[in-house]
This record gives C-alpha cells, sequence and structure tokens, in this order.
C-alpha cells in the first residue's frame, strides 16, 4: 500500500471504529441471527417481510464488518506527514466554489465524527477534481446533476 492509499486516523478515531467492529462481530450478529430465526418460524419466507427485512438488514451489516475491517487494517494512527504545497490527502482546504467560500479537509469521512470540519474523500467528484491543485489553480467537476462545478484553490494547511 502506498502513502496515498494510507488512511490516517487519530486515535479517537481508530477506537472509535474498532468499538463500533467489536459491537457489530458480536452484539449485532446475534440481534440480527435472532431476528432472522424468530422470522423463520412465522412459515412461508417468500411472503415474510420481517425475515426479508432481517436479511437485509444482516446484508447491510456485514457489508458494514467488511469496510471496518479493510479500513482499520490499513490505518495508520497519528499524524500522517502532510505536504501542504498542493491538495493531498490530510489538508485542510480552503477553496472558492461556485462563487463561495468553503473550508474542508480532504480525506477519510470515517473520520469525521471526532472533526469540527467537513471531510471530502479523495474519490469523490470534488477531491478527485482538485488533487494536486496548488494555490492559486482551478479546476472544475460534474456534479451529479450534471452542471460544472468551478474550484479555485486559495489555501491549504495541516489539520491542527
Amino acid at each position: 500500500m502506498t502513502e496515498s492509499q494510507t488512511t490516517w486516523l487519530s486515535q479517537e478515531s481508530f477506537d472509535r471504529l474498532s468499538a463500533e467492529l467489536r459491537d457489530l462481530e458480536t452484539r449485532g450478529r446475534e440481534e440480527v441471527a435472532e431476528r432472522i430465526e424468530a422470522a423463520r418460524s412465522e412459515g412461508d419466507l417468500r411472503e415474510n417481510g420481517g425475515y426479508q427485512a432481517a436479511r437485509e438488514e444482516q446484508s447491510k451489516m456485514e457489508g458494514r464488518i467488511l469496510e471496518l475491517t479493510h479500513l482499520l487494517r490499513h490505518a495508520q494512527v497519528g499524524e500522517g506527514p502532510v505536504d501542504t504545497s498542493q491538495v493531498g490527502p490530510g489538508v485542510v482546504v480552503t477553496a472558492e466554489i461556485n462563487g463561495k467560500e468553503q473550508k474542508f479537509l480532504l480525506g477519510s469521512r470515517q473520520a469525521s465524527a471526532d472533526l469540527n470540519i467537513n471531510v471530502y474523500p479523495e474519490a469523490a467528484p470534488l477531491g478527485a477534481s482538485i488533487m494536486g491543485a496548488k494555490v492559486g489553480d482551478e479546476r472544475s467537476y460534474k456534479a451529479p446533476n450534471g452542471k460544472d462545478i468551478s474550484v479555485k484553490i486559495l489555501h491549504l494547511e495541516a489539520l491542527r
């Protein structure tokens, strides 16, 4: 895994996500299994809405378990090396987006619960369009509605 693919998490984020994973793998799985078994005992599974809902919940939970397992296995805990000469993961960006000034962190949304700033992933349209940009650079990206959104980088800094 390269440095740019590494997800940097604060100790608080790592601990919070680890606790969520442990809870899902234990209590969460037990509760869903109980709901599935209770719904199974009601009869015909093809027309059993409770069974279908419990199975869907189980599927979503297992997806979240996989996501957290991968994230935590590949996370680096602590402060990542942050190059503030250009937009990249871990950089706080102040940008003019369609004429409005916004400040946000480019990084993992998993960490956003511990931060008092909006977080946009590098893979999101905004993040992907400004990766590598320097102060003064202008870029644009297509919004989900098809409109072009203009972005001008005003300031770059490390998260404090």
